[in-house]
């Protein structure tokens, strides 16, 4: 088959049932303005003849403490397009968009676009997303144009996480958070994917999908505040790490080798000097040594205490979410 009767025949795939997944955590101040935005948007798809009549935009509430889900009852009383899914508890954002796409293949979408409640990632460039898929993209990554409404640090943390994963041999999509479209073929191999510590950004790029990326402008937030303060950030950065690369181990291995290397050339030249008949003070290499062994064999007590958490997660089974209502 030449390219361009491959292409005429992906260009093919007819308008498909869309599916926007959108995790909420305390969102009751932005919702609103991010449901009208949404139901506008899915009017115009179905004008246009982009997706099928049946699209419905679907809000998982991840256990919050206010009034989101009140929000989305009475948004659904008045717009059938408009379902919800509630969680028991606090089940995190990425299960949250796990249970999206999980909730939405059984409801038969062809595909889902996930994207952030606060509605920061561009909803213009959808239209462009869903041309992507037509042409037979089942994955497609909304990707930051540019990180210029970020502050100085935040920018350069982003930067160097990204290059510490390249280093790592992750791959990741820099600049992508979790603002994409995912197609069927995909939302069915997902069912194959067991592990309870989910990173969605890693995960995606392992598949092999045919893939397309979109930029957009990053928005400002419109009201409420961002779920991701500093520690949040640091400990989803080190979630990611872990879960898709087991190079901290090797760290650790490698510092502990090294250490004690360096052990090993102290205790000659302190055996030597000895021979020799020099005094030794040894009172504060022997602390430093002390010191340093000590801290090295804590540092790797902590990554290996780290994976072997995560072993403790895998082999309870729990469930990642429980659902305690839907629409």
């Amino acid at each position: 088959m030449t390219a361009r009767t491959e292409t005429a025949v992906t260009a093919a795939r007819p308008a498909p049932l869309l599916a926007f997944v959108v995790p909420c955590y305390n969102e009751e101040e932005t919702l609103p303005r991010t449901m009208e935005a949404l139901a506008r948007l899915l009017d115009d798809c179905r004008a246009r003849g982009l997706i099928r009549p049946e699209s419905y935009a679907l809000y998982v509430d991840d256990g919050s403490r206010d009034a989101t889900w009140t929000l989305i009852e009475r948004r659904h009383a008045e717009d059938p397009s408009c379902r919800g899914v509630k969680f028991a508890g606090n089940a995190g954002h990425q299960n949250a968009v796990w249970a999206g796409m999980e909730t939405a293949r059984q409801w038969g979408a062809d595909c889902i676009i996930s994207l952030d409640a606060d509605l920061q990632d561009d909803i213009s460039v959808i239209p462009e997303m869903l041309a992507r898929y037509a042409e037979g993209c089942d994955i497609v990554y909304g990707v930051r144009a540019s990180r210029s409404t970020d502050t100085p640090f935040k920018r350069t943390t982003a930067r160097f996480f990204y290059a510490l994963m390249r280093r790592l041999n992750v791959s990741m999509i820099p600049d992508h958070a979790d603002y994409r479209l995912v197609g069927r073929p995909v939302l069915e191999a997902l069912e194959g994917y067991g592990e309870q510590s989910l990173f969605l950004r890693g995960l995606f790029p392992t598949m092999g999908f045919r893939t397309a990326m979109v930029s957009y402008a990053r928005l400002a937030r419109q009201a409420g505040e961002s779920k991701y303060p500093l520690r949040k950030m640091l400990s989803f950065a080190w979630k990611g790490i872990t879960s898709c690369s087991a190079a901290p181990l090797r760290l650790a291995g490698l510092m502990s080798f090294v250490c004690m290397v360096v052990a090993l050339l102290i205790c000659a030249v302190t055996l030597w000097k000895y021979a020799m008949g020099e005094t030794l003070q040894g009172w504060t290499s022997l602390i430093i040594v002390t010191l340093l062994l000590g801290s090295v064999q804590l540092f790797c007590l902590a990554v290996m205490g780290e994976y072997i958490a995560k072993i403790f997660t895998e082999v309870r089974h729990r469930p990642r979410y429980i659902v305690e209502k839907t629409l």
